[in-house]
C-alpha cells in the first residue's frame, strides 16, 4: 500500500487554463466531463465542447516561462473526440514555424517528436496501431516520454511502448507558438469533448495519471490541476459543508 506520494517536483502545464477555455472562446461550450457525478461534488465533472470554429493558441513560453521545455515529460489529456475523426489534440511550433510536437487523436494515432536536429524523421514518428481514440467516448490518454521511448497508457491500463529515434540532448524551441486542436494548414481539426490536458516535466507522472490527476468518478477531485473551472464557491468538503 503507498502511504506517500510525489508526483513530480515541476507544476504541470494546465494548457486548458493557458488557452483560456473558462473564459469559453469562440467555438468552446461547457459540458459534462469524463464523471457525470463525482463523490464528494455537488455536480458533474466540468468538461469544454469544441466545435470546428474554435482557434485556439498561445505562445509556448507560457508552457515553460523558465525558456527550457523538458527532455522528459508526460502528455495528460481526459478527452472524448468526435467519433470517426481524426485530427492534432495538440501543436508545438518552434520560432520558424516547424512542428516540433503532436499528438494526433483518431484510429492508430500518431505522436510527432522532431527535435534541435531534424530527429526523428517522420517514417520514425511512433505511431500506435490497434488504438482507437475517436470511437466516441471518454478516453485517458496518458503519454510518458523518456530517453529514447514513449510509452502509451490508455484508459489507465493498456501500455504500448515504443522507440522515439531522438536526439541524446534534444531541445525543443519554446520561441514558438502552441495550438489548440490542429496543425497549421491542416483542414482536420478536433471537434468533440475535453476536460483535461496538461504536460508535466516528469515522465513518471503519465503512470499515475489515474491515481493523481485523474481519478474514477466515485474518487474525489484530487489537490492537482484538475477541472479549470472547480465551482470553488459551491465546493462541498466531505462532511458536506461548504467550504467559505
Amino acid at each position: 500500500m503507498c502511504l506517500f506520494f510525489s508526483p513530480s517536483v515541476a507544476e504541470p502545464a494546465d494548457l486548458l487554463k493557458i488557452l483560456d477555455f473558462q473564459n469559453l472562446p469562440e467555438g468552446v461550450t461547457k459540458t459534462t466531463g469524463f464523471c457525470s457525478h463525482r463523490r464528494s461534488t455537488q455536480g458533474p465533472d466540468v468538461a469544454y465542447r469544441v466545435s470546428k470554429d474554435a482557434q485556439l493558441s498561445a505562445p509556448t513560453i507560457q508552457l515553460y516561462p523558465g525558456d527550457v521545455f523538458p527532455e522528459d515529460f508526460s502528455i495528460l489529456a481526459t478527452v472524448k473526440p468526435k467519433k470517426g475523426s481524426q485530427s492534432f489534440l495538440l501543436s508545438i511550433y518552434n520560432e520558424q514555424g516547424i512542428q516540433q510536437l503532436g499528438l494526433e487523436v483518431g484510429r492508430s494515432p500518431v505522436f510527432l517528436y522532431e527535435d534541435h536536429t531534424g530527429k526523428p524523421s517522420p517514417e520514425d514518428y511512433p505511431l500506435f496501431r490497434g488504438v482507437n481514440l475517436a470511437d466516441g467516448k471518454w478516453h485517458r490518454v496518458a503519454i510518458s516520454v523518456h530517453k529514447q521511448t514513449i510509452t502509451l497508457i490508455l484508459d489507465c491500463k493498456k501500455k504500448t511502448t515504443q522507440k522515439l529515434l531522438r536526439s541524446p540532448n534534444p531541445i525543443i524551441d519554446t520561441r514558438g507558438i502552441v495550438v489548440f486542436g490542429t496543425r497549421i494548414l491542416d483542414e482536420e481539426v478536433f471537434e468533440g469533448d475535453i476536460q483535461q490536458l496538461m504536460i508535466v516535466a516528469d515522465h513518471r507522472a503519465a503512470y499515475d495519471y489515474c491515481e493523481h490527476y485523474s481519478p474514477d468518478c466515485e474518487v474525489p477531485v484530487p489537490d492537482q490541476p484538475q477541472n479549470q473551472d472547480p465551482n470553488t464557491d459551491e465546493y462541498q468538503g466531505p462532511e458536506g459543508l461548504s467550504h467559505q
